[in-house]
Formats: structure tokens, sequence, C-alpha cells
């Protein structure tokens, strides 16, 4: 569980991966298998979240492509009752923290300028 809170932190309250002024998106960072380019995908929690058989927990899967990058990252994430993340699988690339994103869009600003 300590992967995941300094992975997405969670700590003031927030929700694992949230971006200020967003209360129902949860925000999670893939960077695709053989490329650079690290995409950002928005997990709404109160639509995107599917309840498992059981009932007592929550899952999504998601796919990701990127606009500089044509690789697909499937991403299935598992949540607790408080849907707060618990788990990750992640096929054709990584899970990573929001610092890379924000490392590799200020390299697209700077090789753009």
């Amino acid at each position: 569980m300590g992967f995941f809170k300094k992975l997405f932190g969670g700590t003031g309250g927030k929700p694992a991966g949230s971006v200020s002024g967003d209360r129902d998106g949860m925000y999670f960072y893939v960077r695709p298998r053989g490329c650079e380019e690290v995409i950002r995908v928005r997990v709404n929690r109160n639509n995107d979240l599917s309840q498992s058989d059981e009932g007592d927990s929550y899952f999504v899967r998601k796919l990701a492509r990127g606009e500089k990058c044509f690789q697909s990252v499937e991403m299935e994430l598992y949540f607790d009752k408080n849907r707060m993340l618990v788990d990750s699988q992640v096929k054709g690339g990584e899970l990573v923290d929001a610092a890379a994103y924000d490392a590799w869009i200020a390299s697209q600003e700077t090789a753009a300028s």
C-alpha cells in the first residue's frame, strides 16, 4: 500500500492522484513501452468505477494511447469500498508518478521553443 501512496499521494485527505479543483477525478500516469511520452489518464470516481461481483470493492479498465506514441496501454485498477486504489495491472507500459508527467510536459515545451 505504501507504494501506491508514494506513487499517487494520499496525504491531506485528497484521493490518490487527485488534481486540485477536480474532486471527482483521479489521475494516473502511464508510459507506454518503448516510448518516452507520459499519458495522463482521468478516472471519474462516480461514473467510471464498476462494482465487483462481491460488492465490497470497485474496478476500472482503461485503454490509453498518446499523441506522439501510438502504443496502447491497458490499465486495470482496483479500489477498496472507499474508492481508494489498492492494486493495479498495466499491460504495454508502466505506471509512473505525476513528476514524470510534469517532466515530460516540460521537455516538450522546451523542444517546441
